[in-house]
């Protein structure tokens, strides 16, 4: 499985090997390993799978406060998106900024968003589907948000974010600068 940082080092884009032939592949998608070589030590303990039937679905930008706090890897099964980490870790010299990964079954490509960042993701084909493995569980009381159309972010989607595709509940996230500060740069954070 290969690897590469992000221009925020603790992103991290992995490419795991597929070996195609006539009858179709087989692939090693996840291996604890070479994920912890490359990351350090994490456990997953739950798997999500998320559907969308059209193109240009916004999802996020979503993150869970500590206690819970969860890091991600996603991958793609079906269709593509554009993947959107971005840190929200006080102190950070990356504060505020953001990277993105076009990620497809096409591709095949898998993105590790670490504890202390938002993640979102818009679809860009019709019948995604997403698959993510997270570090910690899904707690509904510490589920935040943040806004996916903030200035401050200068994210360019790939759709005109008044006519994106987005929930209620994802519409009226807080910016940047009125986020309730979960996160400190530096500090220890449990990936499990």
């Amino acid at each position: 499985m290969n690897y590469e940082r992000l221009r925020i080092p603790d992103v991290v884009l992995f490419t795991p090997k597929r070996i195609d032939d006539a009858r179709g592949f087989f692939s090693e998608t996840f291996r604890q390993d070479a994920f912890d070589a490359a990351v350090g030590p994490s456990t997953f303990v739950q798997d999500n799978h998320s559907y969308s039937e059209d193109a240009g679905i916004i999802r996020g930008l979503h993150f869970q406060r500590p206690p819970h706090a969860q890091g991600k890897l996603v991958r793609v099964v079906r269709g593509a998106i554009l993947d959107v980490a971005v840190d929200i870790r006080v102190g950070s010299p990356t504060y505020g900024q953001h990277v993105t990964a076009m990620l497809s079954v096409q591709n095949w490509q898998q993105l590790w968003v670490p504890v202390g960042f938002a993640h979102g993701y818009c679809t860009l084909a019709p019948k995604t589907e997403v698959i993510y493995k997270t570090s910690n569980y899904y707690s509904p009381a510490d589920d935040l948000g943040l806004a996916f159309n903030d200035p401050a972010l200068a994210i360019e989607w790939p759709v005109v974010a008044d006519a994106a595709r987005i929930s209620d509940r994802d519409r009226h996230h807080p910016r940047l600068e009125e986020l309730q500060q979960c996160f400190r740069f530096g500090e220890p954070t449990m990936q499990s």
